[in-house]
Order: structure tokens, then C-alpha cells, then sequence
């Protein structure tokens, strides 16, 4: 039953739909595998819309192992990444040997789970802990011995004897996170930064941004080079609170390709679209002011590119 309740968490290491893979995408792509070759965890750090979670998936997809993934939360404890008890397992014994007399047993006992953590050091999985730095540092120190020593320890209450665990020899570790300048991000320890190799990602490249809209919305890379212009012009503009990403752009695309329309100034509907989207994306709720600055200047860049 507790194998059955550990598999329910792992992922087929199968390539992603749709992933463009550029010169750009390779070389990170390489670098990360010799350094996982090399008995190196690997760290994706970049800002929002730098594909680091679609890299690191990526990169698990190459490796072939199954994959293990959480997702940093402030919430997180120790027992979030390696188990912990839940629940109850009862027992009960009815002796009825003498048919005049009926003795019964009954005890109950907390019952373990082995977490993410533990399943994928356990049985040499791939773990992709996507924004690690959103969880608590305290939380994230069972990963020290893990990275280093390859031992994890345990609990007591987790009833093995030696009391920690041997990392799987084929267990491969993955992290993304974002700047430490962003809301809700926790800064990450030295010891355990010392232990992985950080890959710093930048905004895509043009010819990759436009191959990335291109693939996810099956618009004409003639469309697609005209909502790239827009979105990296505005980029570079410094007007926005947040840099647009390729997201915005596939966004743009998507919603061009739904309604059957042209990338055209001359098209009210694709301006008020890229308005719309390109303003959220870059403006914090609620910033209006914001917004309304991030809007003039798409609706003058949709008339220079289209």
C-alpha cells in the first residue's frame, strides 16, 4: 500500500509538447548535464518568464529517471520534504479459543509516509524542487547532508534503527528560484548554495522568443516576429513594473490564432488584445497608473510593428 500511496507522486520523464529547442536551449542544456554527470546538483535562477521550470524539466526528461517535484511554500516543514506521521493504523485481535469467553485486543499507532524527498533519495529519482527559496531555510536543511554526504537522516518515529537513510546513487537533484528581490522569496543558505551550480537565465534570445510563440500557437512566423517586436521593445522601454516574457507573447499569440484575425495595427481588436495582456503582465493588480503608461506604449509599438 505505502509503494502503491509513492508512486502516485512521480512523473514519466518524457519530453515536453511543443518545446523548441534553439542553439541557446542546447548550450544550457549541456551545461546542465555535465554538471549533473559531474555528481552536481543544479540550480536555475532568472526572474519570472525565463523558462527555468521548463528547463529543469527539460533537463530531468534527458536524465530518464522518473521525476519528483515540489513546489516551495513558506508553509513547508521538514516533514513536507521528508514524511512524517498521518493518521492512524489500528489493530484489533478477537480470541473467542474458549466459546464461553471472548477476549478482544485493540491498539491503534500513528501511521508513517515517506514524502517527496525521501521517495525520490530512496529509490534514485530525479528531484525538481521548483522555487525553493519560497520555502523557509529552516525547512530546506535536510537537503545539507543530502547534497554532501548523500545521507539523509530520519526522524525517530520513523522506526528504522539506523536512523537515516542512503542516498540512491542515481538521485539527481534540480532546483529553480527566483531573484532574492522578489516578494515571498526567502534568501537561500551559503552552505546549501555552495552545494549546487547556478545557471543565471536571462530573457530568451530573439530568434528563440520567436520560435517558442511560433510552436505554441501554430500563428506564422511572420506574426510571430511582429509580436516579438512589440513585447521587446516594451521591454527595453522602462516603463513597466515587470519585464514582459515569452508568456505574454504566447499569450498575444494564442488569443490572435483563437479569433482568426491579422497582426495589424489597422485591427482595433489585436491592439486592445496586446493592451490588455501585455498591461497585466507587467503591472502589479491594482497599479492603474501603471497600466495606462504600459498601454499608450503598446499602442505605440502595434504601430510601428504591424
Amino acid at each position: 500500500m505505502a509503494m502503491v500511496e509513492e508512486m502516485s507522486t512521480i512523473l514519466e520523464p518524457r519530453p515536453l509538447q511543443n518545446f523548441v529547442e534553439t542553439r541557446l536551449v542546447q548550450d544550457i542544456t549541456d551545461r546542465a548535464l555535465t554538471y549533473i554527470g559531474a555528481g552536481f546538483p543544479v540550480h536555475f535562477r532568472g526572474s519570472t518568464g525565463t523558462g527555468k521550470t521548463t528547463l529543469a524539466m527539460h533537463v530531468a526528461s534527458k536524465i530518464g529517471r522518473p521525476v519528483v517535484m515540489i513546489h516551495g511554500d513558506e508553509e513547508f516543514s521538514t516533514s513536507d520534504l521528508v514524511g512524517g506521521e498521518f493518521g492512524y493504523r489500528r489493530r484489533k485481535v478477537i480470541d473467542n479459543f474458549i466459546h464461553s469467553v471472548l477476549k478482544t485486543e485493540e491498539d491503534m499507532s500513528k501511521k508513517w509516509m515517506d514524502n517527496r524527498l525521501t521517495v525520490a533519495c530512496r529509490y534514485g529519482f530525479t528531484l525538481i524542487y521548483d522555487e525553493f527559496t519560497r520555502s523557509r531555510p529552516e525547512a530546506n536543511n535536510v537537503l545539507l547532508s543530502v547534497l554532501q554526504e548523500k545521507m539523509m537522516d530520519l526522524p525517530p518515529s520513523r522506526g528504522v534503527e539506523e536512523g537515516y537513510l542512503k542516498v540512491h546513487p542515481d538521485f539527481t537533484a534540480i532546483f529553480t528560484s527566483n531573484p532574492e528581490e522578489y516578494a515571498g522569496v526567502y534568501r537561500s543558505q551559503d552552505a546549501l548554495r555552495d552545494r549546487m551550480v547556478t545557471i543565471d537565465l536571462d530573457f530568451l534570445d530573439r530568434e528563440t522568443e520567436i520560435a517558442i510563440t511560433e510552436a505554441k500557437s501554430g500563428i506564422s512566423r511572420h506574426e510571430a516576429e511582429r509580436i516579438i517586436g512589440i513585447v521587446r521593445d516594451l521591454r527595453e522601454s522602462g516603463k513597466c513594473e515587470f519585464d514582459p516574457t515569452v508568456r505574454g507573447c504566447v499569450m498575444i499569440a494564442k488569443s490572435l490564432k483563437l479569433k482568426g484575425i491579422p497582426a495589424s495595427s489597422k485591427n482595433g481588436f489585436f491592439s486592445q488584445m496586446c493592451q490588455d495582456i501585455l498591461a497585466s503582465e507587467t503591472s502589479r493588480v491594482g497599479s492603474k497608473g501603471s497600466q495606462t503608461k504600459v498601454k499608450e506604449a503598446v499602442k505605440e509599438l502595434v504601430a510601428k510593428y504591424c
